[in-house]
């Protein structure tokens, strides 16, 4: 079923079943009502509320952002811009030797951004400059964590809730250490959700991946807390792995969904910018213990 609305012209598709849908079981569809409408005649304020319903809106067809700057200006009117050591915008592309591994070409583990930052964001804006090959892999996969937990087994959920994660993680942009339930609760609407760091398998081929550490279960019990979580928050109708499209914009609602990134063909022309936007007032990050800046600042 398909519930349609407009936005003075343009048209919003939300989804509302599995069957083969754009967006999995959550998320919002804008496609331009003609060739060359631009972002910016659109009200913020009507998109920003698609995405606090939604979690997950995909605006596509409209004229790419001419650069890094533009973007960032317009991201600017969804709200306060967290800023990085490098500004506003992330470029995100794979690099000749990484030192990281969101600049590499393998697969990222689920996560929330800002787990590691002194405010965490409410959106992530992500603009794709270019789209890999249909072939090529690199999809960015998110999952709606309140709805996982929502229809979860009372054993899962049980077990889920008295984990707590610690996650240290030091890099060019910080050195820091969060601690968080694994099920918490969304900032605004105090719904239940999920903050978690998927693990990698010990021999998985990973650049600088962060040390984790998991408590409150016997020690036995964490290969099937870990299991279990992993495939809950990958199920269908929960995931959603969006494929890019060259001009695509993303809008994430960071405080409900995870997200993480499918492995692509190394040298393939994958190049999104991201741009973190606080939330009103700002998130003060419930999790840091330590750190949060730059090594050395």
């Amino acid at each position: 079923m398909r519930r349609t609305h407009r936005i003075e012209g343009v048209v919003t598709l939300t989804i509302s079943t599995p069957a083969r849908p754009p967006l999995a079981g959550f998320g919002a569809v804008v496609e331009a009502a003609s060739p060359g409408e631009r972002l910016e005649a659109l009200p913020v304020e009507e998109l920003r509320e698609l995405v606090r319903s939604h979690h997950l809106l995909l605006l596509r067809g409209f004229t790419p952002f001419a650069d890094g700057e533009e973007l960032a200006a317009y991201c600017a009117r969804w709200g306060e811009i967290s800023m990085w050591p490098f500004g506003a915008v992330l470029e995100l592309v794979e690099h000749e030797n990484p030192e990281d591994h969101i600049f590499d070409h393998r697969h990222v583990p689920l996560h929330w951004d800002g787990m590691y930052r002194p405010q965490v964001p409410e959106f992530q804006l992500f603009h794709c400059v270019d789209a890999p090959g249909h072939d090529q892999g690199g999809g960015t996969v998110f999952s709606q964590t309140s709805a996982v937990l929502r229809d979860a087994e009372p054993g899962a959920r049980a077990l889920w809730e008295q984990v707590t994660g610690i996650y240290r993680r030091k890099m060019e942009f910080y050195e820091s250490t969060a601690v968080s339930p694994v099920v918490g609760e969304h900032p605004v609407t105090g719904e239940p959700v999920i903050r978690y760091n998927e693990p990698v398998a010990p021999d998985d081929e990973f650049i600088n991946h962060p040390v984790l550490e998991f408590t409150g279960v016997p020690a036995a019990r964490l290969e099937e807390f870990h299991r279990g979580l992993s495939k809950a928050l990958r199920a269908p109708g929960y995931a959603y792995t969006h494929q890019w499209r060259t001009g695509d914009l993303v809008v994430a609602d960071n405080y409900t969904l995870l997200h993480g990134r499918e492995a692509f063909t190394s040298r393939a022309p994958r190049h999104l910018r991201r741009v973190h936007v606080l939330g009103d007032p700002p998130l003060e990050n419930p999790a840091l213990r330590a750190g949060g800046r730059p090594p050395g600042s």
